[in-house]
């Protein structure tokens, strides 16, 4: 790819990676309640989900599953449910997600939970289908090899998208310190229930 279609591509979609959306907001609540290093698991599989995404809907094969919405409809209203159920424990402070009164105590989330999570959130969201089969066509160059030039624009793409949701994680786990040091525990769990449980209707009804 030329380096003139890059400078293009990288600031277009690192402003977009950085508006506030469902994978964001998840890193953010993970980061307040799971802290930074646990957070990556679910990175993990949000990048993979994403780049299959990015990888699908730039062969093309998001077209066809748009023909035949019924499972990928009733894969995303799953998805959203358990996240918004997530978000009520959390939001009644129970349940491995809800952060401990003692902030350095309590049961750690798996790291299979987590990577699940974040790849279900990714595969299942559909406005990133959207957003990279509107995106991606105009940085494709009809006249040379596809898949060299889809590597590169997918490589960059999870960088970005790495780079912001460690932004977010890290915003997320400075607010616990914040509230954690008043002692309002309850509070935060009630902040991140409420922005999980939103990440489950966003997910389900988008």
């Amino acid at each position: 790819m030329s380096w003139a279609m890059l400078s293009v591509f990288v600031p277009t979609f690192l402003f977009v990676s950085l508006t506030p959306g469902m994978c964001m907001t998840l890193a953010m609540v993970l980061g307040m309640t799971q802290g930074v290093k646990r957070t990556l698991w679910m990175m993990i599989g949000e990048l993979i989900g994403v780049g299959f995404v990015a990888a699908a809907a730039g062969a093309g094969v998001a077209a066809l599953m748009l023909r035949q919405p019924e499972l990928f409809i009733a894969f995303k209203w799953v998805g959203g449910a358990y996240l918004a159920y997530l978000g009520v424990m959390m939001w009644r402070s129970r349940g491995r997600m809800a952060i401990p009164d003692e902030l350095d105590t309590g049961p750690a989330v798996g790291r299979l939970q987590l990577a699940v999570q974040g790849l279900v959130t990714a595969v299942a969201n559909p406005k990133g289908w959207a957003f990279f089969m509107v995106l991606l066509p105009p940085f494709l160059d009809s006249s040379r090899p596809l898949a060299p030039q889809l590597s590169v624009l997918i490589a960059v793409i999870l960088i970005i998208e790495f780079a912001s949701m460690l932004v977010y994680a890290t915003g997320g786990k400075t607010l616990r310190k914040v509230l954690g040091k008043s002692g309002n525990v309850r509070l935060l769990n009630r902040i991140a229930g409420t922005l999980m449980f939103g990440v489950g209707a966003w997910l389900a009804l988008g």
